[in-house]
Formats: structure tokens, C-alpha cells, sequence
């Protein structure tokens, strides 16, 4: 499997019973702390092993430093992430390559393994498939405002929380189903990385936009204006496969857009299995949660093709606030990295 699709990674057979899952994702900081900075960096790129139903087995480092800029005890810290989220993974960190550069870029080149029969690509999904997301959406937003110090600590934390946890969790949980396509929704945005799932086949998604899981105040930082300039290009970029419903908030659609970092995965099955697989990623702490759609409505769905849309809908946000923001131990480093807009990268593929 090569660039045929935009998946999330590459696969190479290597016998009946054995391929490798191979990908590279590096970006610029999100965060100011270099650890965390790090950790997100090798988690994001990690994501794409799990999307493709890949375990990583190692990965190298891939570094971009101003040493003219930054100490190295800064660059240290951010191995040290990332190092830290590669221990998580129980894959080991074999090698890297750096070079000098104006800007700081820090990711991961990963391996994993997968059986022939079980990669999971994100074209299949059939229609009356569900839609199950492991991941709120908001992290551009989110740190966005963070930028301005317009950001709650809630929304901060939850943000960070999320974007240095793994999708292996997510991946486990539903191992065992048959999944019929599946992505991780990054750069991109949700809809962008939905577009991709239906690009140049017969099924069409319906996204009910007040059931997709938000993190804490980011529709609100949507609505003031906290968008960064990855929001207007994902939408142009998709504008002529979209359809938006009548009743849903521009801002709103503009979040589905939001380039997301080291977000969870989109995944198309049956829609029984949708709702066991969607409780099992909630028992294990993913954001699939408890109540992953409002009652009587459908949080994302498969049809014929008639044009990909948004549905507006009533009912409470379906995610729990409660459960949004498990907050890691802060950093008390001193030294800090600049972080940079985010933004999407189409070399990436995810």
C-alpha cells in the first residue's frame, strides 16, 4: 500500500503473515514546554501506526534546531518526550537525524507491524455504517487562545491531556471489530479527514455537528474568533465536497475544520458494533465516551453519496464535561519554545 490514497501511513508486505507500517510526521511547536512539546510530537506521529492497525515497533528521531537560538539542554528536553511517549508505546527508539535550521521541528520516522489481513485504510466505509471519534475536536482553537491568554486552564489541560495520549488505548478496544475504515483526524480537520474516508467512491458521511465531542470552551473560542489560518484553508480546500446544514453555527463549522494535533480516530463500522465499540473506548478512558451521541440521534453516519453534509441538532453536548479534563502534571521548566500556529501539512497525509 503506497500513495495510491492519502492513508495515514505506507504497508509492505513482508510475508502471508507479516507487513510493516511505515510513516514520518514532524512539526513545529504547539506548546511552549519542551517536554511536552516533544511528547506530543512523538504521539502524533505514533497515531498513524494505530489508524493503519499497526503496533510501532521503533522509530527514529527527526530534528530540525536553531542552535543559534535555543540551547541544547532545550533540544535534550524534547528528546526526552519523546522518548517518554516511544517507553509508552513499548517501541524503541533506534536512531535519528538532525539538521540546522531556522525553525525548531521535532517528530518521529515510525515502523510498526500489522498482519496482511487486519490493515485498516480509511476508504470502506459502507452506507448505514456509524461514525465513532476517539477524541474531542479543538485543539487549533484552543491553543489559539492559549496564545492570547484568552484560554482557561480547564480547556488548557484537557487540550494537553489529550494530545499526549496515545491512540493505542482506542486501537485495542477495537481490535476485535470489523472495522470498515479508519483514519486519525489531524491536520486536516474532521471534516477534511472525513472527505478522505468517501474521496472518489459512492458513500457519502452526515455529520451531526451538536454530537461531535468539543473540548472545554472551544466553540466558544470559535465564536470569538480564535481560528487559525489552518481553518480557511481546510475549507476551501474541501468547500466542493461539503454541504453544510441550515442550522448549524458558522462557527461550528468552522471547529469541524479546526487542524487538530495528535487527535483521535475516526473510525466507520457497523452501527450496533459502532455503539459497543464507542462504550468500550470510554471504559478505558477514551472520549468515545459514556455518551457518545445525544439520545435519538446519530453522531456520524454513512450513505449513498448526495454530497457530504452537516446536520444541525438538538440536545446537550453529548460529552460529559466532567470527563474532558484530566489534567497531567504541569512542567516547572524554566525554558520554554516558542509554539507556532498550527497549521496542515499535505506531505504528512495525516
Amino acid at each position: 500500500m503506497g500513495i495510491e490514497r492519502a492513508d495515514d501511513a505506507g504497508v509492505y508486505r513482508l510475508s502471508d503473515d507479516l507487513a510493516i507500517v511505515q510513516t514520518v510526521d514532524f512539526f513545529t511547536p504547539i506548546v511552549d514546554d519542551p517536554f511536552l512539546f516533544g511528547k506530543i510530537a512523538a504521539v502524533n506521529a505514533l497515531s498513524d501506526v494505530y489508524a493503519m492497525g499497526g503496533k510501532p515497533v521503533c522509530a527514529m528521531n527527526v530534528v530540525c534546531f536553531p542552535t543559534k537560538k535555543f540551547d541544547l539542554s532545550v533540544l535534550t528536553e524534547v528528546l526526552q518526550g519523546g522518548l517518554a511517549a516511544l517507553r509508552e508505546a513499548e517501541a524503541l527508539l533506534v536512531s535519528g537525524h538532525s539538521v540546522q535550521d531556522e525553525e525548531f521541528k521535532y517528530g518521529l520516522a515510525v515502523t510498526g507491524t500489522v498482519h496482511p489481513d487486519r490493515v485498516l485504510m480509511n476508504s470502506g466505509a459502507r452506507p448505514g455504517d456509524a461514525l465513532v471519534l476517539t477524541k474531542p475536536i479543538g485543539t487549533g482553537v484552543v491553543t489559539t487562545a492559549g496564545k492570547s491568554g484568552k484560554a482557561s486552564t480547564e480547556a488548557l489541560d484537557a487540550v494537553i491531556a489529550s494530545m499526549t495520549t496515545l491512540n493505542r488505548s482506542a486501537a485495542e478496544a477495537l481490535g476485535d471489530f470489523d472495522v470498515h475504515a479508519c483514519t486519525d483526524v489531524t491536520g486536516f480537520g474532521l471534516i477534511g479527514h472525513a472527505c478522505e474516508m468517501v474521496e472518489g467512491g459512492s458513500v457519502a458521511i452526515a455529520i451531526n455537528a451538536d454530537a461531535v465531542p468539543l473540548f472545554p470552551n472551544a466553540e466558544e473560542y470559535a465564536r470569538t474568533g480564535f481560528l487559525c489560518g489552518g481553518v480557511g484553508r481546510n475549507r476551501t480546500f474541501r468547500d466542493a465536497m461539503v454541504m453544510v446544514g441550515d442550522g448549524v453555527p458558522a462557527h461550528l463549522a468552522e471547529l469541524l475544520h479546526d487542524p487538530q494535533t495528535s487527535g483521535g480516530l475516526l473510525i466507520a463500522l457497523e452501527r450496533d458494533a459502532a455503539a459497543r465499540g464507542a462504550a468500550r473506548v470510554g471504559a478505558r478512558g477514551g472520549a468515545a465516551a459514556r455518551r457518545y451521541a445525544p439520545p435519538g440521534q446519530r453522531p456520524g453516519c454513512c450513505g449513498h453519496r448526495r454530497g457530504a453534509g452537516l446536520a444541525g441538532g438538538g440536545g446537550d453536548r453529548p460529552l460529559d464535561r466532567a470527563n474532558r479534563s484530566a489534567s497531567p502534571r504541569r512542567s516547572s521548566r524554566s525554558r520554554s519554545v516558542p509554539a507556532a500556529s498550527p497549521r496542515p501539512a499535505r506531505a504528512s497525509q495525516g
